[in-house]
């Protein structure tokens, strides 16, 4: 799932809402789009647990996209929700989100990843968002991606799915100095073309249909999830066999370059071997 943030820099609500449609439209002629909108007066934290307003809900529009609201939904809780469903996600009035975002109105130096900046609706460049947010990084869950395998075409034929999590330790033993976060970038190109082949050539096995294979990229803090791996196979054996071996393999083969940020220290782990 794409994940894109939509601000109002000042602009009227009205022409940031006139934007939000055009854009959420444009999106659903390719899939299923999620909308998560935030109401700033009744935020209770930092962005991991922004809240959205009023009781949990979720429901289908009349044009079949999914909006998400309620108090004690927080945007990440939101985007997980709809990652398993969605191929977009519009996330409207979040700040510093770290996704790549549309600002309507003026660009502030501190919007992060901005992909355009439009006066209103006549100035969006539709088909050049569309491209743009599909050059950047998915969102993905390890709910999303067993959902993606479990509409195989081939999945009547499976007995197992195994799947591995990687994640942020803070520290290997009690008195380790405690990480912060680690910092991933790949060798761009590179990377995509070695996962793209690892997951065919797993994918080749005798008893494996399906294959998905993700690693985040940029700033993963302690304690989130960083690569996942899904197998779908016939029995169990094949699954845990073939998840192993992604695992092992993806670190061995694709390009990614890991800089460790701890409370004393930062360095490239590469450098460090």
């Amino acid at each position: 799932m794409y994940v894109l943030g939509c601000l109002n820099r000042g602009a009227s609500d009205e022409r940031l809402d006139r934007v939000v449609d055009r854009v959420v439209d444009r999106l659903s002629r390719e899939g299923r789009v999620g909308v998560v909108r935030y109401d700033a007066t009744i935020a209770d934290g930092t962005q991991e647990s922004l809240t959205i307003g009023g009781d949990v809900t979720y429901g289908l529009g009349a044009d079949g996209d999914w909006t998400a609201s309620g108090t004690g939904l927080s945007v990440a809780g939101a985007l997980e929700s709809l990652a398993t469903d969605c191929e977009y996600a519009v996330v409207v009035g979040v700040p510093r989100l770290r996704y790549p975002t549309l600002v309507v109105g003026d660009s502030p130096d501190d919007a992060g990843n901005v992909l355009a900046t439009v006066s209103g609706p006549g100035d969006l460049e539709e088909q050049a968002l569309v491209e743009a947010l599909e050059d950047e990084e998915p969102y993905e869950t390890l709910e999303s991606l067993v959902a993606r395998v479990k509409r195989s075409p081939r999945a009547d034929r499976a007995g197992a799915i195994a799947t591995f999590t990687g994640r942020v330790r803070a520290k290997d033993e009690p008195d380790d100095t405690r990480t912060e976060y680690l910092e991933f970038e790949k060798y761009e190109g590179v990377a995509e073309q070695r996962m793209a082949a690892l997951e065919s050539d797993l994918k080749d096995r005798e008893g494996v249909f399906d294959v998905e294979l993700y690693h985040r990229t940029g700033v993963v803090a302690d304690g989130e999830d960083i690569v996942f791996v899904v197998v779908l196979a016939g029995h169990r054996e094949e699954a845990f066999r073939t998840v192993e071996d992604g695992i092992n393999r993806l670190k061995d083969e694709v390009p990614l370059f890991k800089k460790e940020v701890t409370v004393e220290d930062e360095f490239w782990v590469h450098e460090q071997a």
